[in-house]
């Protein structure tokens, strides 16, 4: 299979946006943008995430925390890979802020938070996972994933975790085979409640 990586560009805001949309609901009825934008219109929601991605501030959203996973020039996977002391809930909410929505968002996402972890500022983060169905398998993960720790070594980053919805058993054994190891959990029955999933787990590897 010949995979082929590159860095995502302001142009692939369309196909970036529709993997956040895929990767944040996980097979759930809602994910977190949801909540964030007040809808679950799949139109609505790739308008909003078009914009978040591209905007001048840059959140842990842009596109340029973004690679692509191409196969014969189609788009196979995507993976986003940034720093939480760079890429903060400040510098989040002044992104949202250049489309008009406000700090109000926060209220909504209540539920995530009773189960989000904290990130310390030796640690580089995987999020937004996208493999297409139709090319789902283990080699394209491994690759997007591969690539993107190189970027985390080259910023001197010896730590990598990601975060997965607890009962998502294929997932987390995709991942542990690419040698990451259950870190902790968090579970919260508000969180159930909204996402029908119990809680969020977090994965972590030594680089």
């Amino acid at each position: 299979m010949n995979i082929k990586i590159r860095t995502a560009k302001e142009g692939d805001a369309a196909v970036i946006a529709k993997s956040m949309i895929m990767s944040s609901r996980s097979g759930k009825k809602i994910g977190i943008f949801d909540l964030i934008f007040e809808t679950s219109d799949d139109a609505t929601l790739q308008h909003y995430l078009e914009r978040l991605v591209s905007t001048d501030t840059k959140s842990y959203c842009h596109y340029s925390n973004f690679i692509i996973a191409e196969i014969h020039d189609k788009v196979v996977g995507l993976l986003c890979g940034y720093e939480p002391r760079i890429a903060t809930h400040e510098i989040f909410t002044k992104a949202l802020s250049e489309f008009g929505l406000d700090a109000s968002y926060q209220e909504r996402m209540s539920a995530y938070k009773l189960c989000e972890p904290t990130f310390d500022k030796k640690t580089w983060v995987l999020d937004f996972i996208y493999i297409d169905p139709e090319y789902k398998s283990l080699e394209v993960l491994k690759t997007l994933v591969q690539k993107n720790l190189l970027t985390a070594r080259l910023k001197g980053y010896r730590q990598v975790q990601t975060l997965l919805d607890i009962g998502s058993v294929e997932t987390r054994m995709d991942y542990e085979k690419l040698g990451f190891e259950y870190l902790d959990e968090k579970r919260s029955d508000y969180f159930a409640e909204v996402f029908l999933r119990p809680g969020i787990l977090r994965l972590s590897m030594h680089l």
